[in-house]
């Protein structure tokens, strides 16, 4: 037998992707299950949002389109960069039009990591992450960032952490799967530790509007950052548009022109029909009242979980929180068990569908990712029965 990629062999497949496929045979087996496991809004696409594709296709755009991307939305994303982050960008030469943020990430690593790098990602996090820099050739270094600092890494272990071949830093705040995200104070240390050691970050942004009290800081937008910044970004959670996929990167201008290459010769282009839904989604003043009421949504069942885990008072399931995004990190540890065994015999004893904690990271074991991207009445259930499971080991 012929050999494969070893870069593989360092990856595991997407926990989540696994949990879904598992839900999905026990549903077509006759099971009902509450599944929270999910990291896609329980929200549909708005209308307006389709009808703007569906002109666009009726217009003629259904072949190939600009591998930058249409000036308009490349206009529309600047506008959006200053109108929420404070930030800004030149629209002609600083940003990218992407197939969804994985594949913003994949062109900001592509153009600035070489073979050998070492690259710093904040453990817990979100899987790509790791993956996609070892599927680059990258060196993996994880970063402590545990549940007693708010999972935020101690700033002495990103010193710690440091080695002469280390070449980027991965942030990305709000979290997944915790929802964290630091002060202004700590991105200011971080930066200034990127400028004394020439690092580039790297910011995955995708969950900024999904926030429940002060909005959190762009990396890029401390002062003198934006040079050494890529922000990294997409209208999959804001927008409820994750199967668009469609998303940017935002950069200096000779990233852009590398990571357009990474672009062009992986996927060509973006759907000219997408990018003029997303341009309208972007920029539309009804569509952006309908991003807050999800956030609202969103709080309001963060507010749920928080009165029941104060009603339920289980000492085996303690609750942190979370500042943003739309997931709680459910600390389980005293039950001493693994997080993977945790979901599967949640999923099989109560019908609850959850992500283990362990496939974001070791500081990730002993926790469980539970969504609140999902109705008032699944979020309730599916907490209820978690508590009431963890009660009776």
């Amino acid at each position: 037998m012929q050999s494969i990629n070893i870069q593989f062999d360092l990856i595991r497949q997407s926990a989540t992707v696994a949990m879904a496929d598992k839900i999905l045979a026990l549903k077509a087996g006759g099971h009902n299950i509450v599944g929270l496991q999910v990291g896609d809004p329980d929200f549909g696409t708005h209308p307006a949002i389709m009808d703007a594709a569906l002109k666009a296709m009726q217009d003629g755009l259904t072949h190939y389109g600009p591998s930058r991307g249409y000036p308009d939305l490349r206009t529309a994303i600047a506008n959006k960069l200053t109108r929420d982050e404070g930030l800004s960008y030149d629209p002609a030469t600083e940003i990218l039009v992407t197939h969804g943020g994985i594949h913003a990430y994949y062109t900001a690593m592509q153009s600035i990591l070489n073979p050998g790098d070492d690259v710093l990602i904040p453990d817990p996090s979100w899987a790509t992450h790791s993956n996609m820099a070892i599927m680059l050739r990258g060196n993996v270094i994880r970063v402590p960032a545990p549940a007693d600092n708010g999972f935020i890494p101690q700033f002495d272990s990103w010193l710690k952490a440091w080695t002469p071949q280390t070449k980027v830093i991965v942030l990305n705040y709000p979290s997944n799967p915790t929802g964290a995200y630091p002060s202004h104070d700590y991105l200011q240390h971080v930066q200034d530790f990127a400028k004394e050691h020439n690092l580039w970050i790297v910011s995955d942004e995708v969950y900024g509007s999904l926030y429940y009290e002060q909005r959190p800081t762009s990396a890029a937008a401390i002062d003198g950052a934006k040079e050494r910044t890529l922000i990294v970004n997409s209208l999959s959670k804001s927008y409820a548009m994750t199967g668009w996929r469609v998303g940017f990167l935002a950069a200096p201008a000779h990233v852009i022109e590398a990571a357009l290459k990474a672009g062009q010769n992986s996927i060509t282009c973006v759907a000219p029909f997408i990018q003029k839904a997303a341009a309208f989604a972007l920029t539309d003043p009804a569509i952006q009242e309908v991003t807050a009421n999800m956030r609202a949504t969103y709080a309001k069942r963060r507010e749920l979980v928080l009165r029941l885990s104060h009603e339920l008072e289980s000492e085996k399931v303690k609750v942190i929180p979370p500042q943003g995004a739309f997931y709680f990190f459910l600390d389980l540890r005293a039950l001493k068990m693994s997080s993977i065994e945790m979901c599967e015999r949640i999923l099989e004893d109560a019908g609850v569908g959850l992500v283990p904690g362990s496939a974001f990271g070791e500081q990730g074991e002993g926790f469980i990712r539970m969504t609140i991207a999902a109705s008032d009445e699944e979020v309730e259930a599916g907490f209820r029965k978690i508590v009431e499971w963890a009660e009776r080991q």
